[in-house]
């Protein structure tokens, strides 16, 4: 089982520093959510990754050695910008790309049938990539990056333009193949996404890691306010019990008279709060309110206005 390790990447375009000592790494099995705004370095580093650019500093390491021709022909590639010749024909292309990659005529014929039918492609393999809608030519793209069986799998917006069918079939291949022990990167906009099918997250920004782990190891980071609903009283009433209690602040949550936030200062302070309201209501939820991934991201890019949203 291989990982891949991203080591002090640099790169400047001028007096642009699209890359500054980025380093992670994604391990066999795994699959790695590479989360940034546009413009925070994550094609560049995923260019670097395949080779079509060249780094200022670091290095790529696969299974322990750098990153070279010969072993990228085992990666799988799959470009934000599609890489697609319009006029071919999707299978004639699919078997060219395979052949690249070392494959006979045989098996990749036998590889572009197999990939076709799974992505949900294989009735169109005799049209023109021209002729087919967006979300089927994204499709088509991911067939060309797993048709020579890759043993790592790099992807930049691979969700882009898919409708709900497409994005669970796409999800459970990228699940499949991360238990095959193939290690599988993918940059994404979609933070719900990510969220759900990642392993582990790499938030970068300006060109940097800024936050890398598990979804439950950053949500955890820092101190999270605690949600405490309840029924049977009136707003008023809970606030007038909780203003009594010391080492707390409360505030709304958005959309609910039912429900407060409270932020602790003082140990203790949130069970002493719970305490108070059970003794005038019902107490139906008490939980720290840990931050979604979307959350995350906003504070880690929140003093760079001039970066784009991120849908979530």
């Amino acid at each position: 089982m291989s990982t891949l390790e991203i080591d002090g990447l640099s790169k400047s375009f001028g007096s642009v520093h699209a890359l500054r000592d980025l380093s992670f790494e994604v391990r066999a099995g795994e699959i790695f959510g590479f989360v940034g705004s546009n413009g925070a370095g994550k094609t560049t580093a995923m260019r670097i990754m395949l080779g079509v650019l060249a780094a200022d500093a670091g290095e790529v390491r696969w299974d322990g050695a750098a990153l070279d021709l010969e072993a990228r022909r085992e990666v799988g590639y799959m470009p934000e910008e599609r890489g697609l010749y319009p006029k071919m024909k999707v299978a004639d292309q699919l078997q060219f790309f395979a052949e690249l990659h070392g494959m006979t005529a045989v098996e990749a014929r036998e590889a572009v049938e197999r990939w076709t039918d799974r992505l949900g492609v294989g009735h169109r393999r005799g049209d023109a990539v021209e002729k087919l809608s967006l979300g089927n030519q994204q499709r088509v793209q991911l067939a060309a990056a797993l048709v020579h069986n890759p043993r790592v799998l790099v992807l930049d917006e691979p969700f882009s333009g898919l409708d709900p069918v497409a994005v669970d079939v796409m999800s459970e291949v990228l699940r499949e193949r991360a238990a095959a022990g193939v290690p599988v990167i993918f940059s994404s906009h979609q933070l719900d996404l990510v969220e759900r099918l990642c392993d582990r997250v790499g938030i970068i920004s300006e060109g940097s890691m800024v936050a890398t782990g598990t979804i439950p190891e950053l949500r955890a980071t820092g101190r999270a306010p605690w949600l405490l609903a309840w029924r049977g009283a009136e707003a008023a009433t809970v606030r007038a019990a909780l203003a009594a209690v010391p080492g707390l602040s409360v505030t709304d949550v958005e959309g609910r008279a039912d429900a407060v936030h409270l932020a602790v200062t003082d140990e203790g302070a949130e069970q002493a709060a719970l305490r108070a309201v059970l003794g005038i209501a019902e107490v139906t939820e008490f939980a720290p309110d840990l931050p979604s991934l979307a959350d995350l991201f906003r504070d880690v890019v929140s003093d760079r206005p001039d970066l784009a949203e991120v849908s979530a």
